[in-house]
């Protein structure tokens, strides 16, 4: 459980916003109910109980007079010093209103101008004691607790895009890496197509280099068979001569 010493700490006025907020929005409280439950919680602080289910407790009260006055500076001043400020102008406009009746007619009498300026000091009066009970500084509806929920929470923000910027560029590189192996591979690719393509290219047409080879060698070929043809024709020569010498040598 929460402790808080007085409802006057700054813990205890943010608390007191918070109840007043919870009690006016939440669960639709009337003006005048919210404002009497909160005068009596800012008077005695045991009444928190009744008010609110937060587990908080205020360990001192304040009493009435100085109870009364935080409850006049924090949610009279604070939530409803317009609507004061308009019944003080209304009041002034209505006691204006019945002078001038009474100044140039006779249907109102003095007992209700007399009202009328009761009721106009009246207001003057309430406003005299808010305006006496106003807080003399602007005190922060955020405690150092909230503070520090929020800077851990934007610690927290921060950290989880920084976590996702630092996946983001880890996928990048990854990304970067396989396009890279990539494009190795697109080389390689390449480079086998141009060995394919030469292959092909030699397949179809002669090395360069090959070609007075090839002539030499047509040469060599057909001086080769020039020679087989005057082998064979001597050859035959020689055998006919042969045939002519047996011929001659049966006949004598």
């Amino acid at each position: 459980m929460k402790t808080i010493n007085t409802i006057s700490s700054i813990e205890g006025r943010i608390l007191l916003h918070q109840i007043f907020k919870e009690l006016r929005f939440e669960k639709q409280f009337s003006t005048f109910t919210t404002l009497l439950r909160l005068w009596s919680l800012c008077i005695n602080a045991k009444n928190i109980n009744r008010l609110t289910k937060r587990n908080v407790e205020i360990l001192h009260s304040l009493g009435f007079f100085s109870g009364t006055g935080l409850w006049l500076g924090e949610i009279v001043n604070r939530y409803y010093f317009s609507t004061i400020n308009s019944l003080v102008y209304f009041g002034a406009a209505v006691l204006l209103v019945l002078v001038g009746l009474r100044r140039f007619s006779d249907i109102i009498d003095d007992s209700i101008v007399l009202l009328g300026v009761g009721f106009e000091a009246l207001m003057l009066l309430f406003m005299f004691f808010v305006m006496l009970f106003s807080p003399s500084e602007d005190i922060s509806l955020k405690s150092d607790t909230d503070e520090t929920d929020e800077a851990n929470e934007l610690l927290t923000e921060v950290g989880e895009i920084a976590k996702e910027f630092a996946s983001a560029v880890m996928a990048i590189d990854n990304l970067s890496e396989k396009v890279n192996n990539l494009i190795e591979l697109q080389k390689e690719s390449i480079d086998k197509l141009n060995h394919i393509g030469e292959a092909f290219a030699n397949a179809i047409s002669p090395n360069p280099e090959l070609v007075p080879i090839l002539k030499q060698t047509n040469e060599e070929l057909v001086k080769f068979k020039e020679g087989i043809i005057q082998l064979s024709n001597m050859i035959e020569t020689i055998k006919n001569a042969e045939l002519e010498l047996i011929i001659k040598q049966k006949n004598q």
